[in-house]
């Protein structure tokens, strides 16, 4: 498979750390923005001001507990099964100098990290959701 560069844009800015790192685990831009657009869980990032998003890389087909019903990916908690999970890390800053930023659609995404973390990672620390809400990622 050959690995594609991403390229910088108005609204999307990779690192090199960023990119060794899809090409290291085999991820795409596009897997890595689908993650940033529709995270499963957010949390704050390691480093100051950072966002650091997950999505899980495939879910498990778990039977239901229920005679004759269909399969389905859930258990019996409700909750989906998988075995290993896609990160990314982000800041946010404003397009400009001038631009203050509030929402994050006027702001660029400077994408710092991405990594595959085999297994199910434990939750640390959420952001609450009025902050998600203003966000609005």
């Amino acid at each position: 498979m050959q690995f594609k560069t991403p390229k910088n844009t108005k609204k999307y800015e990779w690192t090199r750390h960023a990119v060794y790192k899809m090409r290291q685990y085999g991820l795409t831009a596009q897997r890595i923005l689908r993650v940033i657009k529709n995270p499963q869980r957010t949390e704050a990032g390691i480093v100051k001001n950072t966002i650091a998003v997950m999505q899980p890389a495939s879910t498990r087909l778990v039977r239901s507990s229920t005679r004759g019903g269909p399969a389905s990916m859930r258990t019996k908690d409700g909750k989906r099964v998988w075995s290993s999970e896609i990160w990314a890390m982000f800041q946010t800053k404003p397009k400009s100098k001038n631009q203050r930023p509030k929402i994050l659609g006027l702001q660029k995404i400077r994408i710092i990290s991405a990594w595959r973390f085999p297994g199910v990672s434990p939750k640390r620390d959420p952001i609450p959701a009025d902050i998600l809400r203003e966000l609005k990622i």
